[in-house]
């Protein structure tokens, strides 16, 4: 199909909704939302998808993905890496970037909705979480990728994973502040990984080949805040030929021969970041020749073949076409989430707890 060219204030809903329909048709009663029908679910990409739901009005649907969420959580504060219904999928390990994105969740459905209850009431999850992801944080400042099932430490750092960590702690900081809980802990904490994440490259890919052939190591610099707007503009320009096929969108790795919608979608968030917006417009553009007839989309496409590949479309594809969209026209009071950051001053700080008080 042609493709579909966003700009501020023009946000497709009625193009749209076929997608945010398959969310829902997917979803399970529980709040659960699988990658597809039959598969397992994993934290991080539920809550890609639950964005997606507060994007298009269904909030109701939202709340009960979080509160699938609440209830699985474990003691320690986080989630094993994957479920089919009430059953652990997989307990091998627990990894701390699916564990930190509830706060980014979290965050992003009050900022549409202005639920103070919601907040409220998932305040203590989002709490347990954070607290088990710094647990995992070293004394240099990077934290490990993941714990095993007996809740030792991996023992490494990837910059994809720690970067969606900043973000994330950039929103619970400000879902303590609007709720007037302390946060200095935290602040320091993303301190001290955005240190480590822009000064000691050494302290990432130490056990295994470096991970700078994924492209989500290339821009989620730029998406989650951590990397200044006129280096990150630098970063995707010097190595956007070996990511980017026009036309098709962004390689999931830089010698394969796929491009990804969830990466792309990714990547136009972070072209908005740095202030690229033509690119933006053009990158998403591309993606809805993946589009199926129900709205959903493939995860990617193989060129070298005419393959679509994976014979998948999952639900937090979805979710990142979604997400790109409101980035673009500016829909929702959180299109600006991954394009800005957004931390509450101290000013801010003292005035909610002020409004609170009173």
């Amino acid at each position: 199909m042609s493709g579909l060219y966003l700009s501020r204030g023009l946000y497709p809903e009625d193009f749209l909704r076929p997608t945010v329909d398959f969310i829902l048709a997917t979803q399970e009663a529980s709040g659960e939302i699988p990658w597809f029908e039959g598969s397992y679910t994993d934290p991080w990409d539920h809550v890609e998808s639950a964005m997606a739901l507060s994007i298009a009005g269904e909030y109701q649907a939202a709340e009960r993905a979080y509160d699938w969420l609440s209830g699985k959580q474990l003691e320690d504060g986080s989630w094993w890496a994957a479920y089919r219904g009430e059953i652990v999928d997989n307990q091998e390990r627990r990894e701390t970037n699916f564990v930190a994105y509830v706060a980014t969740g979290v965050w992003h459905h009050f900022l549409i909705t202005s639920n103070r209850a919601f907040l409220e009431r998932h305040w203590t999850m989002v709490f347990r979480a954070i607290e088990f992801v710094l647990n995992c944080q070293s004394e240099h400042g990077e934290i490990d990728w993941a714990v095993n099932g007996d809740g030792s430490p991996k023992r490494d750092a990837l910059v994809t994973g720690c970067s969606s960590i900043y973000k994330s702690l950039e929103c619970a900081c400000n879902i303590a502040v609007t709720l007037g809980k302390s946060s200095e802990d935290w602040l320091l904490a993303r301190e001290r990984l955005g240190h480590a994440l822009h000064h000691k490259p050494e302290r990432f890919d130490r056990t295994w080949e470096s991970k700078s052939r994924y492209s989500m190591d290339w821009f989620y610099p730029m998406l989650t805040g951590w990397l200044p707007r006129s280096e990150g503009r630098a970063r995707l320009t010097a190595r956007w030929d070996e990511f980017v096929e026009a036309g098709l969108g962004c390689r999931c790795v830089s010698d394969e021969p796929w491009v990804t919608v969830a990466e792309s979608c990714e990547l136009v968030m972070a072209l908005l970041a740095v202030g690229d917006h033509a690119r933006a417009v053009e990158v998403y553009s591309w993606l809805q020749q993946w589009r199926a007839a129900d709205g959903s989309y493939w995860t990617g496409y193989q060129f070298a073949e005419d393959l679509l590949w994976p014979d998948e479309r999952p639900t937090w594809t979805a979710g990142a076409i979604l997400l790109a969209a409101d980035a673009l026209t500016e829909h929702t009071p959180a299109w600006n989430l991954f394009t800005q950051v957004n931390l509450l001053d101290v000013a801010e700080r003292e005035s909610r707890v002020l409004r609170k008080r009173d």
